[in-house]
């Protein structure tokens, strides 16, 4: 993990290293000073499973998305009744390449293969306790596109379902909470926000 030693209210950090099981788990020790000029020592965990990047595949002429639903462990645990969740498609960075991390995640996941996409924004998902930024992205996808099943890496258990749905009907779920995935929420508000989509697929 790098840190970047700008912040002069932060000093003498010291990790170690608790997990490296899948990912990192850091603890961090720190000197923090307040605002009444102490320092004061402080501890945190942060987990670093490295950058991502989602992307939100949209067809103007239909007025539809492309999404995926597959189940989440720990949401199951949490209070999620089955476990499922429907979320844009996503993935961790491969040697740091954004775009083309989200291109080969689309292809592996959904089944189509683009080859425009354009980043709208990025964000901190989790600031409290993961490192990660998450990169957002939109792209456009029509049925040329398709050259395969899409379903996720079976090296990886994804068990991927992908889903074609109206934009309205996405906003729907999300709305009443069926769509409850941060990074997937974002690109839909982005999207109704920015008008997306023409006006009469809103009526």
């Amino acid at each position: 993990m790098k840190y970047q030693m700008q912040n002069k209210s932060v000093r003498n950090i010291q990790k170690e290293l608790l997990s490296d099981n899948w990912y990192s788990l850091t603890k961090v020790t720190f000197e923090y000073l307040r605002e009444d000029g102490v320092w004061e020592t402080q501890v945190r965990e942060a987990y670093d499973r490295g950058n991502g990047a989602v992307i939100l595949l949209y067809n103007k002429e239909k007025g539809t998305v492309v999404l995926t639903r597959q189940f989440r462990m720990p949401t199951y645990l949490n209070g999620n009744e089955d476990g499922m969740m429907i979320e844009a498609c996503a993935g961790i960075l491969e040697k740091g390449n954004a775009e083309e991390t989200i291109k080969m995640e689309v292809e592996e996941e959904t089944g189509y293969k683009i080859d425009k996409v354009e980043k709208v924004f990025e964000s901190y998902m989790s600031p409290g306790s993961v490192t990660e930024i998450l990169y957002f992205f939109i792209g456009e996808y029509d049925v040329s596109m398709k050259v395969g099943e899409g379903g996720g890496s079976e090296e990886e258990t994804e068990n991927i379902e992908v889903l074609e749905l109206a934009f309205t009907e996405a906003l729907q779920l999300m709305k009443t909470g069926e769509i409850k995935d941060a990074k997937t929420i974002l690109l839909l508000q982005w999207a109704q926000i920015n008008q997306l989509f023409e006006p009469s697929f809103y009526d």
